[in-house]
C-alpha cells in the first residue's frame, strides 16, 4: 500500500496553479458544496462544472457516465449526499443507504472510466458519524470500524464508510488518486434551519430568532448544557478541501476539525448574544444530554500545515446574518 501511495503522490502537480482545469463539484448547492464553490471562485478557478439535481441525477449510472464522457473533468469533489437528522434517518433508512451508495459509486466509478484518464484527482467527503458510538476522544482516523455505530444514523454512516473504502480500493487496484476527508460538525451559510430536521446550532439560531421576534420571555433548551461539541465553519472546511486537493494523496481518510470544544451551554449563550435575544435561557435538565463529548483528532491535518481560521463567534454572526437575509426574509 505504501508503494501505491508514494507513486501516485509523485504524479500529482499543483492543484492551486491549475485554475483553468475543469472541476466538477457534485452537490454544489448544499452547505458544503456551495462553500467549496465560493472558495474555488475566490481562488480564480474559471471552469467549474455545476449541475443541479434536475440537470444531472447522480443516482442514475448511465447519466453520470454520459456526463463524465462529455465533460471529462480533471478534478472531482464529491459533496453530494442525502442528509438529514435523526427523525429522517429513522423514517427513511432505505433512502439513506441506497441513495448515498448510488451517488458515490456512480461518481467514483465514472471518474475511473473517464476516457484517457482525464480525472487526475477525486476527493470524497464523509461525516464524523462514520465513527463508532463509543469511539475514544478525541477521535483518531484509526477508530474507523473499531466498534458499533450510533444506531440512529447507521444507514448513512455505512454508506459513507463504503465511500471511503471504495476510494481506497480504487487507489490500490486502479491507481486512481482518490482521497477522503471527514469533517466534524459543520455550520454556516446554506445550513438546514428546518424546525424538525436541523442540527443543534441552526436549531438554536432559529429558536432564539423566533423568540426575539415574538417577544418571548424565555427559551428552553434540553439538557444541562454540559456536553462538549466541536464546530467548524463550512468555509474553513472548503479551505481544507482545496488544501488536501493540492497537498494530500494518501490512502487513509483525513479528519477535518477546528480542534476547539465548546459546551452546549456556552454555545447557547453565544447564539443568544449574537441573535440579540434579551429574555431568559432556561435549561430543562429532565431531558437527555446525549454524548458527553465528541471531538475529532485532526492532528494529522495539522501536521500537514492546515488549521481552522474562523472563530466560532464570528462564524455564528455570519451565519445568523445569512439566516436573516435568506431564510426569514423569504
Amino acid at each position: 500500500m505504501g508503494a501505491v501511495e508514494s507513486e501516485v503522490t509523485e504524479a500529482i502537480g499543483s492543484f492551486f496553479s491549475d485554475t483553468a482545469a475543469k472541476v466538477f463539484i457534485a452537490g454544489h448547492r448544499g452547505l458544503v458544496g456551495s462553500a467549496i464553490h465560493r472558495k474555488l471562485l475566490a481562488l480564480g478557478f474559471t471552469n467549474l462544472l455545476l449541475r443541479t439535481r434536475a440537470e444531472l441525477d447522480l443516482t442514475r449510472q448511465a447519466d453520470v457516465e454520459a456526463f463524465f464522457a462529455a465533460e471529462r473533468p480533471r478534478y472531482v469533489i464529491v459533496a453530494a449526499a442525502k442528509v438529514g437528522g435523526i427523525h429522517a434517518n429513522s423514517s427513511y433508512p432505505a433512502d439513506f443507504i441506497s441513495v448515498n451508495l448510488q451517488i458515490q459509486t456512480n461518481i467514483i466509478d465514472a471518474a475511473l472510466r473517464c476516457a484517457g484518464g482525464a480525472v487526475r484527482k477525486l476527493l470524497f467527503l464523509g461525516s464524523s458519524c462514520i465513527y463508532p458510538k463509543l469511539a475514544p476522544q478525541p477521535i483518531p482516523e484509526s477508530a474507523l470500524l473499531s466498534g458499533p455505530l450510533e444506531p440512529t444514523n447507521e444507514w448513512y454512516a455505512v454508506a459513507k464508510i463504503a465511500g471511503i473504502k471504495m476510494c481506497q480500493a480504487y487507489r490500490i487496484q486502479h491507481r486512481l488518486d482518490a482521497i477522503s476527508a471527514m469533517p466534524t460538525n459543520l455550520y454556516g451559510p446554506h445550513d438546514n434551519f428546518h424546525p424538525e430536521n436541523s442540527h443543534v446550532l441552526p436549531a438554536l439560531i432559529r429558536r432564539f430568532h423566533k423568540a426575539k421576534i415574538s417577544g418571548a420571555k424565555e427559551v428552553v433548551v434540553w439538557g444541562t448544557g454540559s456536553p462538549l461539541r466541536e464546530f467548524l465553519h463550512v468555509d474553513d472546511l472548503a479551505d481544507a478541501v482545496v488544501f488536501l486537493m493540492d497537498r494530500y494523496s494518501g490512502l487513509e481518510h483525513v479528519n477535518v476539525g477546528s480542534g476547539k470544544e465548546v459546551t452546549i451551554k456556552k454555545l447557547a449563550e453565544m447564539v443568544k448574544e449574537v441573535v440579540g435575544f434579551e429574555g431568559e435561557l432556561v435549561w430543562d435538565s429532565t431531558k437527555p444530554d446525549g454524548t458527553p463529548r465528541k471531538l475529532m483528532d485532526s492532528s494529522k491535518l495539522a501536521g500537514m500545515g492546515w488549521e481552522a481560521k474562523i472563530p466560532l463567534r464570528q462564524g455564528l454572526a455570519d451565519t445568523y446574518k445569512w439566516y436573516v437575509d435568506n431564510v426569514t426574509n423569504h
